[in-house]
């Protein structure tokens, strides 16, 4: 069995898209999947299957769907894949620095890392950087002044946050490990 991560794009958010972890957890089991763990409360499940990413995704999304009535994209990686975009990951991000907020963000498979990076546009300089590498793009920014920050404002926006759901550094490396 391979060891998959679905990130669930958008839920328990503000009151919205409610779905407790306790069911998300059973909805994973009842579709017969082994191994599963959730984390946090927004939408991050650890599993293991025998099947590949687009069939777990699309299984997951219609079970969704159809227990909580609700259409949520889903981004599903193998726990492997994952490790190796943060062994790539560049120099400057996931740093010691607490004045600033590190995240990965994953682009959903309707399209691409570098469609996204060039529809948002570039990074406020001295404020935020990014490193676009194959399906995600690190995302560093200036915890104090993010509300300046060109990619702070466009990933919320119509057109471009249905295309992507953003992870913590310390999210991503906690799931990558568990």
């Amino acid at each position: 069995m391979t060891r998959y991560i679905a990130l669930l794009r958008g839920i328990n958010i503000s009151g919205k898209n409610k779905i407790p972890m306790p069911a998300l957890k059973e909805l994973f089991l009842t579709l017969g999947y082994a191994e599963v763990r959730t984390h946090l409360n927004s939408g991050n499940v650890i599993f293991s299957t025998d099947e590949d990413e687009k069939a777990a995704s699309e299984k997951i999304g219609a079970m969704i769907k159809e227990k909580f009535a609700l259409d949520i994209p889903l981004f599903v990686i193998r726990q492997e894949r994952l490790s190796e975009l943060l062994h790539n990951a560049p120099e400057w991000w996931d740093s010691d620095d607490t004045e600033i907020y590190d995240n990965l963000i994953f682009v959903l498979p309707s399209s691409s890392a570098q469609a996204v990076a060039e529809k948002i546009g570039e990074p406020t300089k001295e404020l935020e950087r990014i490193f676009v590498h194959e399906d995600v793009i690190f995302w560093s920014f200036d915890r104090k002044r993010y509300a300046k920050a060109a990619w702070w404002k466009k990933t919320a926006t119509s057109g471009i946050a249905e295309l992507l759901t953003i992870r913590t550094a310390n999210t991503v490396r906690k799931i990558a490990e568990m």
